[in-house]
């Protein structure tokens, strides 16, 4: 099928497409806010996209040619709330979400806010959002307070995700305030310096070692058949891989399987983004097409932008359909 046809047919679905409450955003998220009045250009208009639901949201995919997206509430979540309010509030928002949901079936399908600082709480509040609601998985923004999910105290999370054959998706979050002090702190502004801690490198950083800790505690050894999605290409991870398999052979690690196998077997990856070609074909040779998954993060990036990304990727039309639709509807059960 010529291309420009393919473009009219294949069935599209993003992965990692945000979404706020009102009282979100006067709550934790009023930092988001505050920035959409700032110098940033591409926060103009946030907030109000992220608290639209309805109308002029799916005109905005109808118009990128986006069939589906999987929404999650936006950084910074829940994971840096205390325990009480974090119950609370994922409640609240996974409530609001199923109801946006519902207006709208065919077209949007939801990932789970969690009250990740309350490990028990928040596997039970997976389990009612999946079971009543119908949601896909669930969103975790990175570390709670300094804490990481190879943390057994985490633990808990995992399991459930895994008996209940949902994945879960590690988002990026800033460093810990110690990290960034010492390490994105320096002789330049201080807005450089929150840039760099942040969108320029150090999320993207923070997930990478996130997602290494949990290999080499062995959560995935315990949790052989966990699903982890994380976005932007992989977070530099695909370009690292073979040094990573040469310098942390099993005989040190004494890991089940060699640390590339956790790599390509247990994380699914997301454009979210990221429409840069040499990034996205290490990834497609690192891990294969199977683990690969469309997203624009909107509406931080623009899913016209990430559409024309997908249409013209030097693949096959089997393996853009595959990146398009087939692997979320696999993992999702969309």
């Amino acid at each position: 099928m010529p291309l420009q046809e393919q473009a009219k047919t294949m069935r599209t679905i993003t992965v990692e497409e945000h979404y706020a409450t009102p009282a979100f955003m006067e709550g934790p998220g009023r930092s988001l806010k505050e920035r959409a009045q700032g110098p940033e250009t591409r926060m103009r208009g946030v907030p109000e996209l992220l608290c639209d639901l309805d109308e002029r949201r799916i005109t905005n995919m109808d118009t990128a040619g986006i069939d589906v997206q999987v929404l999650s509430l936006t950084a910074p979540g829940t994971e840096q709330l205390d325990a009480a309010e974090s119950i609370t509030r994922a409640r609240e928002i996974n409530d609001f979400l199923a109801q946006a949901v519902s207006r709208h079936p065919d077209r949007l399908a939801g990932f789970a806010t969690l009250p990740t600082p309350v490990p028990e709480a928040a596997a039970d509040e997976l389990e009612r959002a999946v079971q009543t609601y119908g949601f896909k998985g669930a969103l975790i923004n990175g570390h709670v307070r300094g804490r990481y999910l190879d943390d057994p105290f985490f633990w808990p999370i995992l399991a459930r995700a895994e008996a209940l054959h949902v994945p879960l998706y590690l988002h990026p979050t800033q460093p810990p305030q110690a990290v960034v002090a010492a390490s994105y702190t320096g002789n330049f502004a201080p807005g450089i310096a929150s840039a760099l801690a942040n969108a320029s490198w150090g999320w993207h950083i923070e997930t990478a070692i996130h997602v290494l800790r949990m290999v080499l505690s062995g959560a995935f050894d315990r949790y052989p058949d966990l699903q982890l999605i994380i976005g932007h290409l992989g977070e530099g991870l695909p370009f690292m891989m073979p040094r990573l398999e040469l310098t942390l052979p099993q005989q040190l690690t004494t890991l089940e399987r060699p640390i590339g196998a956790y790599l390509r077997e247990n994380l699914h990856y997301s454009f979210s983004g990221f429409n840069f070609l040499p990034p996205f074909l290490d990834l497609f040779l690192e891990v294969g097409v199977n683990r690969i998954l469309f997203s624009a993060d909107y509406p931080y990036a623009s899913m016209t932008q990430a559409r024309s990304f997908l249409d013209q990727l030097p693949v096959s039309p089997a393996d853009r359909e595959q990146i398009a639709h087939g692997n979320a509807e696999r993992l999702l059960k969309l």
